[in-house]
């Protein structure tokens, strides 16, 4: 199937996100001298900015992509809350989905870069569970907008959105017609029972499985335990620089080499292949053409410094350098 072919299902394939909204922070500056108070480098400011962070940055990597996206999740009372939503609006995302809880605040990551390189991230978040009144208000708004997508994101940050209970909940509400996908967090994998398809990073991986990974022996024996824990459809394993690795249910084992490319910041990272992998399996692409895509993916926002987001042209270019034709695998 040609890129462009797939490309043009994605403005009509809906996908919802739910998760730990944030707004990630940067801070940008010069390091001249270091700090005669403590060994610590002295930063000169010279900007600042405020990005969609945590699932808010998932969403806004399915905008790129022209996916049409929803987004549910909660913003504090304050005016870190406003400005999320407001850069929802400015985007064309609908907010509807989005409560206002007054108990806790807008998480917000804080990063200071000097030179390209992060210096420190500090975080301001409340990590309890939401509330029930809060998670009511959520799932009637998934069960209204089911008719309209054809996947459902879990974006767990590990921030109190996203518990056992909610999952369980939304599997109901999704039954056999919408993909549900997780890109989980340590300590939550017993939650993700029965989900479609979830995407551990190496260190997630090992976590879940148990399985120390070192080798392809090791990544081999943690993915099948996991699939098979997990009683999921598929798993994805992302591995850095050594690309990722497919598990379907049956059997199959793909392994995707990443394109070479200097590599910047990886934050983000991780939103942007769960997006990107939903979207096109949701659009029709088969799960291993939808790993390719989430790879190349991937491999253009960490040559980019600061939460970023792919465009169609960057993966079509990335693709290109690596598959002259553009085409992905086979649909057999």
């Amino acid at each position: 199937m040609l890129m462009k072919d797939l490309f043009k299902k994605f403005k009509n394939t809906g996908i919802l996100v739910i998760g730990d909204l944030m707004v990630d922070q940067y801070i940008w500056g010069k390091v001249k001298r270091i700090s005669p108070e403590a060994p610590v480098p002295v930063v000169e400011v010279t900007d600042e900015n405020l990005l969609l962070g945590g699932s808010a940055n998932v969403a806004n990597n399915i905008l790129s992509l022209g996916g049409k996206v929803y987004v549910t999740g909660t913003v504090g009372r304050d005016e870190l809350g406003k400005i999320l939503i407001n850069k929802f609006m400015g985007s064309g995302i609908n907010t509807d989905g989005i409560v206002i809880d007054g108990d806790r605040p807008t998480t917000v990551k804080t990063r200071v870069i000097a030179h390209s390189q992060q210096v420190v991230r500090f975080d301001k978040e409340v990590k309890s569970d939401i509330s029930r009144s809060t998670m009511a208000l959520i799932l009637e708004y998934v069960k209204g907008l089911l008719p309209e997508i054809k996947g459902i994101i879990i974006s767990d940050y590990c921030k109190g959105l996203i518990t056992r209970s909610l999952i369980k909940k939304i599997l109901g509400l999704a039954g056999s017609k919408i993909f549900v996908s997780v890109d989980p967090k340590i300590g939550h994998f017993d939650y993700y029972k029965g989900v479609g398809l979830i995407t551990p990073n190496i260190n997630e991986a090992s976590f879940g499985s148990g399985v120390d990974i070192v080798d392809e022996k090791t990544l081999i024996n943690a993915g099948n335990i996991l699939l098979k824990k997990l009683s999921c459809m598929a798993l994805v394993i992302t591995r850095g620089d050594e690309g990722m690795t497919l598990f379907e249910k049956g059997g199959k084992i793909h392994h995707i080499p990443t394109c070479a490319r200097e590599v910047y910041d990886v934050s983000g990272a991780g939103d942007t292949v769960i997006a990107s992998l939903t979207l096109s399996h949701a659009a029709g692409a088969t799960l291993k053409n939808a790993a390719i895509i989430a790879n190349h993916a991937a491999g253009v926002v960490v040559a980019k410094v600061g939460t970023a987001v792919a465009t169609q042209e960057e993966i079509l270019e990335s693709m290109k350098a690596c598959r002259p034709n553009g085409q992905v695998g086979s649909e057999k």
